[in-house]
């Protein structure tokens, strides 16, 4: 089982290298940034070093509710909770009467943040590449997950290779430097997939790409870590003979694709792995047992009801969807029972979004394993929480509502449980990174910014009359714009998530 354990910046970013970006564009992403960067108290300047939000329901996760409770935040650290706490002089006071206070949500698979592509799938082991390298802090899809409670994200590299890319837990401080995105102290990942995605099987290029089997899956991964623990072996001995005071020593040939590898054998990083049908469950299970490696969560696992049993043996979590199923055919024996009947075998189960518009409303797909499975209200907001935060090796710092834990909280009008509950704040290390009333406030005023933008354009576009006349050639209208008002185009670019 698995164990428990700001400056902020603006950038314009049509000044960033990308020369092919129309003025609307650049427009378009403007305004973005300025709504999520102008309601952000959080994004502008640090809060007051003492905060208290008071006279709410407070629902810590380990030792239940407390009603009209108060928690006090000092230095980004929960300081106390309980009935009685008191806001000292000089501290700022949150009056959240009548309001829910919860853990904030942790999202155990996203792909947000993230600048480009999340697939390096040229290659079937693509371990030397990492998410890290590529953070995006302007992704807007940030605040709008802090819009819907969420604080932290594991973010994944793609499921194109049975081996995938390096990954990395976030906080999601909106507008920061990316150097305080990633979560302090958190052990860093790897993806690794199974099953469709990775051999192909509902798309391809002119070339195949091994592997194109299931076999093929099995054998890239045994020959990645066959080569890891020979790699492994190399560097221990030399560095014993090193120890030693051996001299004239040359040593192995540094290679930055079994690196990762072996901090996977050493464990020093967790594997999260792709994965629906229970077979393929299996054998990476055998696989891991063959080389000594632990899998710490399998993502998606629809399938994991059926081999619970093995993935508690293993120590192996759980982080699934709520009701997906039947969107190929490996996701065809999906249950949405799925996170119920894991959890009621011993499995750490987590509720994932994969996705930055289910992210907006994670709070919901918990409530769903109430109905499915008959889960408490505790259980289901632990899949949320601090579930997620177990299985990614934070949950000494988040997860829960506890004394000394980071001050990352959401504040809810209604209970997260509820379809009818809107988050009104949600802070993270004691700064408020998103809060609605402002959200609001500041609409008008940007629509207004918006409007003057676009009559700016459109006055620039106009083309310059001919000399002697007082009328404006009317521009002629390209093909590619006819085109675009076709049913058939419609058809092409709508629907389909």
């Amino acid at each position: 089982m698995i164990a428990k354990t700001n400056t902020k910046i603006v950038t314009n970013t049509c000044t960033m290298p990308n020369a092919h970006r129309s003025p609307a564009l650049c427009i378009g992403l403007i305004l973005l940034a300025a709504i999520a960067i102008v309601a952000l108290p959080g994004a502008a300047q640090d809060q007051a070093n003492v905060t208290l939000i008071k006279n709410a329901t407070v629902i810590t996760i380990t030792h239940g509710r407390i009603e009209h409770a108060s928690v006090l935040i000092r230095d980004g650290k929960i300081a106390a909770i309980g009935t009685d706490v008191q806001a000292p002089a000089g501290a700022k006071v949150i009056d959240a009467s009548g309001m829910y206070v919860m853990p904030g949500i942790v999202d155990c698979h996203t792909h947000i943040a993230v600048d480009g592509d999340v697939n390096e799938g040229s290659t079937s082991v693509s371990s030397m590449v990492n998410i890290k390298d590529v953070l995006n802090p302007y992704d807007v899809n940030m605040y709008h997950e802090l819009a819907g409670g969420v604080v932290i994200g594991n973010v994944l590299h793609g499921s194109a290779n049975p081996i995938g890319g390096q990954t990395i837990v976030i906080k999601f401080k909106y507008g920061a430097p990316p150097d305080e995105l990633p979560f302090p102290g958190a052990l860093p990942g790897i993806k690794f997939a199974l099953g469709e995605n990775v051999k192909h099987s509902n798309f391809g290029g002119p070339v195949p790409r091994y592997p194109e089997t299931r076999m093929g899956v099995e054998e890239t991964i045994r020959d990645a870590f066959t080569r890891a623990k020979e790699y492994q072996k190399a560097w221990a001995d030399y560095n014993r003979r090193k120890a030693a005071g051996e001299q004239n020593l040359i040593p192995p040939r540094r290679d930055l694709q079994l690196d990762p590898l072996v901090e996977v054998l050493e464990g020093k990083r967790y594997i999260h792995c792709h994965s629906y049908v229970s077979d393929e469950i299996l054998m990476l299970i055998r696989v891991a047992n063959e080389f000594g490696f632990k899998v710490r969560t399998f993502q998606h696992v629809l399938e994991g009801y059926k081999v619970a049993d093995e993935m508690v043996q293993e120590g192996a979590g759980g982080s699934t969807f709520s009701d997906w199923w039947a969107y190929k055919m490996e996701a065809y024996e999906a249950i949405p029972y799925n996170a119920a009947l894991m959890t009621r075998r011993g499995v750490i189960v987590s509720v994932n979004s994969d996705d930055p518009e289910e992210a907006r409303h994670l709070n919901q797909e918990a409530a769903k394993s109430m109905r499915y499975g008959d889960l408490t209200e505790n259980e289901a907001l632990r899949l949320v929480t601090l579930n997620p935060a177990i299985q990614l090796g934070i949950d000494n710092h988040v997860g829960s509502i506890e004394v000394g834990k980071d001050a990352d909280l959401v504040i809810y009008d209604h209970d997260p449980l509820s379809v009818y509950a809107v988050v009104q704040k949600t802070i993270i290390d004691g700064n408020v990174y998103f809060d609605r009333a402002q959200d609001i406030a500041g609409r008008a005023a940007l629509a207004k910014e918006k409007q003057e933008l676009l009559d700016k354009q459109k006055n620039a576009n106009k083309p310059a009359p001919k000399a002697g006349s007082e009328t404006e050639q009317k521009p002629k209208e390209s093909k590619a714009k006819k085109h675009r008002k076709t049913p058939e185009f419609a058809e092409l670019v709508g629907g389909g998530r």
